[in-house]
């Protein structure tokens, strides 16, 4: 009985250890995914406060968000290089130096989001022609796209403020401003599109102020923190250097998977209007998912950056290990939910019953492979936060290599409808993703990436 009771001992601590670890994900993923959530909600009202005005003007706010939103996520480096900065540097004892490092990120994207602010509004006409609108759709695209621009600043300042309080382990702030942010778009559309009588122009200029507002209120934040502990405010040439070398990398992985989906649009397109009407329903499911799932990397970039610059490398294992559990776990219910419902949800969306069969086919498709997501997303916050972004570029490179054959053999070979969903998703969300799992967990597994101090 003795050797029971002491083989017993050692593992209360370790279980009351996950418990406490487990505490601090959550406490930094919950808020963290309303944040995320909160943020889609202003394409979804400016979809329907402009849809009522007209086809025409729905359109062409589809063609101008897309390619606004595109602009902006091609700069989420802004957030995610800032919290592993911020992170490390405050789990070394450095809270004014992580302040700074964040101040200086703020003034990257501040003047990065006033010269995309100029291009965007200047090429507009040009962008919008890209993606296939012309005539009236074209002009509504370019109206939206130049009245809007003007917020592009505050946006990025939003992701960079962001990665800030987030490297400091507060994901609450976020959260109030995004839920505020969304209520004040809302209202703004309203009144600008209606009530002003603006149309479409409205919808881009009550984005572009409500933008604006956020990314004020949330430097207002930041400022009395790098105050409070004596940090400079002005900008520092070494310091903005730095963050835009370090967010180099993920701009390359960012790049890598823009191209994968635009890939799989462009396959999905190939295969009929059934596959492609079907894709646009099961890519919202599968994006709004990976917002949950995101969640948990933006814990895992917050504790791994902090372990790490705190030389904790025990705990980084753990926050691994810990996050991992979580990824898969959350997937696999997710991943119920989902390959479940499918039928059920296709129904909101279409009377086509060949569009219904193949919304069910790629969400069972979908949710059989969320907890292999869950790994992914998880493993590729860890790898952000341990500020990791040339592996995670040469990363992002090559498992869309690998995806490019499969894609092509997707589109050339596939049939269209119902089984046509069924491989578009499976090589999508099966091998993309697997690859992805691959090259992010072999390197996890070993510790050239666990490099400590700040």
């Amino acid at each position: 009985m003795e050797e029971k009771k002491s083989g017993d001992t050692p593992q209360r601590p370790a279980r009351s250890s996950d418990r406490s670890l487990d505490r601090d994900i959550l406490a930094l993923a919950v808020p963290a995914l309303g944040a995320l959530v909160a943020e889609p909600l202003f394409v979804l009202v400016d979809s329907a406060v402009v849809g009522h005005l007209g086809t025409a003007e729905l359109a062409g706010l589809s063609v101008g968000s897309t390619l606004l939103t595109t602009v902006v996520g091609l700069c989420v480096f802004l957030a995610y290089a800032t919290t592993a900065a911020v992170a490390r540097r405050l789990g070394a004892g450095k809270q004014r130096e992580a302040l700074q490092s964040g101040i200086d990120g703020m003034w990257l994207a501040l003047g990065l989001g006033v010269v995309l602010a100029v291009g965007l509004a200047a090429t507009a006409p040009w962008a919008a022609s890209l993606l296939g609108a012309d005539g009236e759709v074209a002009q509504h695209a370019t109206t939206y796209l130049r009245t809007s621009a003007p917020g592009l600043p505050g946006m990025l300042l939003v992701l960079a403020s962001t990665g800030v309080l987030r490297g400091l382990q507060d994901t609450r702030t976020p959260l109030w401003v995004a839920s505020g942010g969304a209520v004040t778009n809302a209202g703004l559309n309203v009144l600008l599109v209606y009530g002003a009588g603006l149309g479409i122009a409205g919808s881009g200029l009550g984005t572009a102020v409500t933008q604006l507002t956020m990314g004020a209120v949330l430097t207002v934040v930041v400022v009395r923190g790098a105050r409070r502990t004596g940090a400079a405010l002005r900008p520092h040439r070494g310091g903005i250097w730095a963050n835009a070398r370090h967010g180099g990398p993920l701009i390359v992985r960012t790049l890598s998977l823009r191209a994968a989906i635009l890939l799989t649009v462009a396959v999905a397109g190939g295969l009929g209007e059934v596959t492609l009407a079907a894709y646009q329903v099961v890519n919202s499911v599968w994006g709004f998912t990976a917002f949950a799932l995101d969640a948990l990397a933006v814990a895992a970039q917050a504790l791994v950056g902090h372990g790490l610059g705190a030389h904790d490398v025990p705990r980084t294992r753990a926050v691994l290990r810990r996050t991992l559990t979580w990824g898969v776990g959350a997937g696999a219910v997710l991943g119920v939910l989902v390959a479940a419902s499918g039928w059920w949800f296709a129904l909101l969306f279409t009377h086509d019953p060949d569009v219904r069969a193949s919304i069910a086919v790629g969400m069972a498709v979908c949710g059989l492979l969320l907890p292999l997501a869950g790994w992914v997303f998880v493993l590729d916050g860890v790898l952000i936060g341990a500020g990791d972004g040339p592996f995670l570029a040469w990363a992002g490179v090559a498992t869309f290599v690998v995806y490019v054959p499969v894609a092509l053999a997707v589109g050339a070979w596939a049939p269209h409808g119902v089984l046509g969903s069924l491989w578009l998703w499976f090589g999508f969300a099966g091998v993309f993703m697997a690859a992805r799992a691959v090259t992010t967990g072999w390197r996890a597994r070993g510790t050239r990436w666990m490099v400590t101090g700040a």
